[in-house]
């Protein structure tokens, strides 16, 4: 089992409370970086090469040393909770079990910024969850670690929690910023970036949950030692939302160095897959990213074996490899439909398209209606050929990623399983008669 940084005290009873929080080592990283200078604390982060834990791996420390600074402006951190990606659910976990490592996170970041006002933009869904972390927050406050002064540092800080209305589009940093102002949650053009011109127009900085979270464990181990986990640019630990066909789904936090095959075979991880059956296939950085079949999941194109870290992962770009993305492992054993599969992911995609953008408006809703009609048995091999020209089209071609995130699927789906494909089509019979019955997923 690797190190743990984020989860090592979540078993522990009570631990969402500021008292047993703070007795196992909770805000002594705050206090120690409150005596530091934003500059040292930032430097601190840009040697850890923590890398954003929201899907792009973007490196953290260069992120925040890109915030303008002007006299006179107010500047925002603003913390990325939507976590709208299906497969994904570690943002909700620590949320739930430990609030206050966010929060102490929150307090660092924000000092490190310059920020007196924070930010945590929280799914809708996650209707339970808000109460949990204004607890915490007014727990946090009332020992002295929120508010005015905070331990006669002079330092001013509040944290607000906002609930968003449940778009997937406001996992978008300037979709969210629009969210947050009160207004349709479309993303803005960019330049300005964030950075400059983020929420009210001001100097903002958006992170993910575990990426904030992070940010006391490095702290106290300090950046030097931080980075030494992990391998290459994948330092330190990733949580994992590992859910679909495994004997033990959960949220895992896990090394850089381990292997995919030990994380869903082992009994330390995930288990293995129900009733021996077959591994066929993993989606192993949330819906977003392409599927791979068994064969390169555990191996690269060059027979390496591949690791649970963004390098790895991505080994034979788009074409042999995926990415980490946000760590939403989702694993399909033998008997399941990639056909059905990648109609589902397409549907959803359509249904949470803002519109703005004309090829992901009409495009999405063109994959999902041609892979429904190859689905229920009415399909052509022409309808294949079109479908992978319109995921060539949405492509790169939009203001937000949510595009990508909308052909990466199906391109990936037509390039590994095209075969598949190809069976609901020359199987007509099997699908019209049997659709709505899952034994014809087994092909």
């Amino acid at each position: 089992m690797s190190k743990k940084l984020l989860l090592k005290n979540i078993d522990v009873e009570g631990i969402k409370t500021f008292e047993v929080f703070r007795k196992h080592g909770g805000y002594t990283a705050a206090e120690k970086a409150l005596k530091m200078t934003p500059d040292e604390i930032l430097e601190e982060v840009k040697t850890s090469g923590l890398r954003g834990r929201g899907g792009a791996g973007f490196p953290t420390g260069l992120k925040w040393s890109f915030l303008a600074k002007p006299d006179g402006v107010p500047r925002y951190l603003v913390v990325n909770a939507d976590e709208s990606e299906p497969g994904t659910f570690k943002d909700r976990y620590l949320m739930e079990y430990i609030p206050h490592q966010l929060i102490e996170g929150i307090l660092i970041s924000s000092f490190c910024l310059g920020a007196n006002v924070s930010y945590i933009y929280i799914r809708g869904e996650y209707s339970w969850i808000p109460e949990i972390l204004e607890h915490a927050i007014q727990e946090a406050k009332a020992n002295g670690f929120l508010g005015k002064n905070i331990k006669n540092t002079g330092y001013d800080l509040e944290i607000y929690v906002q609930r968003g209305a449940g778009a997937y589009v406001c996992g978008e940093e300037t979709a969210l910023l629009e969210s947050l102002e009160g207004k349709r949650g479309n993303p803005r053009l960019k330049p300005p970036f964030p950075a400059v011109k983020g929420l009210y127009q001001c100097p903002t900085v958006v992170n993910n949950v575990e990426t904030i979270a992070t940010v006391p464990a490095i702290i106290s181990i300090t950046g030097a030692e931080y980075a030494k986990m992990g391998v290459g640019r994948s330092t330190g630990t990733k949580l994992i939302s590992a859910c679909g066909n495994l004997n033990k789904p959960g949220v895992y936090e896990v090394d850089f160095n381990l292997s995919i095959e030990e994380f869903i075979f082992s009994e330390e991880y995930c288990g293995g897959i129900p009733k021996g059956k077959k591994l066929k296939a993993c989606i192993p950085g949330g819906s977003s990213v392409p599927i791979l079949p068994a064969k390169l999941l555990l191996k690269t194109a060059n027979g390496e074996t591949r690791l649970m870290n963004y390098e790895s992962m991505a080994d034979g770009g788009f074409i042999t490899g995926t990415a980490l993305g946000s760590g939403g492992f989702i694993v399909l054993d033998e008997d399941q439909c990639i056909v059905r599969h990648t109609m589902t992911l397409a549907r959803f995609y359509n249904h949470e398209s803002c519109g703005q953008c004309t090829p992901c408006r009409e495009g999405t809703g063109w994959m999902y209606r041609i892979l429904k009609k190859i689905e229920e048995g009415r399909g052509t091999y022409d309808d294949i050929d079109l479908l992978w020209n319109i995921q060539s089209k949405i492509d790169g071609n939009t203001i937000c990623p949510l595009g990508d995130a909308a052909s990466w699927p199906v391109a990936a789906a037509i390039r590994h399983f095209r075969d598949e494909f190809q069976w609901h089509i020359n199987n007509p019979e099997c699908l019209t008669k049997n659709y709505g019955i899952a034994e014809y997923a087994t092909i």
